[in-house]
């Protein structure tokens, strides 16, 4: 089992090698989930030509740490650097992909240090500053496109005026799949952000939740995202 070691421990992480692959996709995962629960999603993808590798977040899976306490922001976004190094250093020349779902949505935009929550309800803008990455740690020109799955309101509010941390490029093509029954992450956030961010692609899925991928519309859902893939390839 493949495993590297992190700014705070032994993190495992799984990676499904599809040859003559076209881009690579790096997936994280949302808290309480774990990489073994993405093989059905992960082999439609390598179906599509592109290589998946998944992170266990720390404390689930196989991953070290207390699953009660994944980690701050800043090191969530420290340990998915690793992983995205690993898959660079092994795919050199694949473009590459980035997908979160739920925290890891939350984790995605933070390392392009546009998780930010909606300052206009902030009563401390310090505690903004303190607990979320405002420059990126990733770069937005390495990536193909951005993929997002219920992410939460509290990492959505970019794109107001005058918040802290950087903008999203029009140029960085991005996907965002929500439930409209989503009662974790009402549905209403991600459609005010993407009137703020209007080159987002939006879909959204009748009588479906929180775990898209894993509810009863997710072949569906799983088509959009790999055809969606495929186009900005």
């Amino acid at each position: 089992m493949p495993f590297f070691d992190g700014p705070r421990g032994r993190m495992h992480y799984r990676r499904w090698p599809a040859e003559n692959h076209r881009a690579a996709l790096v997936l994280l995962p949302g808290i309480g989930q774990h990489t073994g629960h993405y093989h059905r999603f992960a082999t439609a993808v390598r179906s599509a030509g592109i290589e998946p590798w998944a992170l266990d977040t720390a404390g689930h899976g196989l991953s070290e740490g207390d699953p009660a306490h994944p980690g701050t922001l800043a090191e969530l976004v420290a340990d998915a650097l690793c992983l995205i190094e690993l898959v660079r250093t092994a795919l050199p020349d694949a473009p590459l992909l980035l997908m979160g779902h739920s925290l890891g949505a939350v984790t995605t935009l933070g390392l392009l240090g546009a998780a930010i929550p909606d300052t206009r309800s902030a009563a401390d803008l310090s505690a903004v500053e303190a607990n979320c990455p405002l420059t990126p740690s990733l770069e937005p020109t390495a990536l193909a496109g951005l993929v997002l799955s219920g992410v939460p309101r509290r990492a959505l509010g970019a794109g107001t005026p005058d918040a802290p941390g950087t903008p999203l490029p029009h140029t960085l093509p991005i996907l965002a799949v929500h439930g409209r029954e989503d009662r974790r992450a009402p549905i209403d956030a991600v459609r005010d952000w993407t009137t703020r961010h209007n080159w987002v692609s939006l879909i959204e899925y009748d009588d479906s939740g929180h775990d898209l991928l894993h509810e009863p519309h997710y072949r569906t859902v799983t088509t959009d995202i790999c055809e969606w893939m495929l186009k900005v390839l």
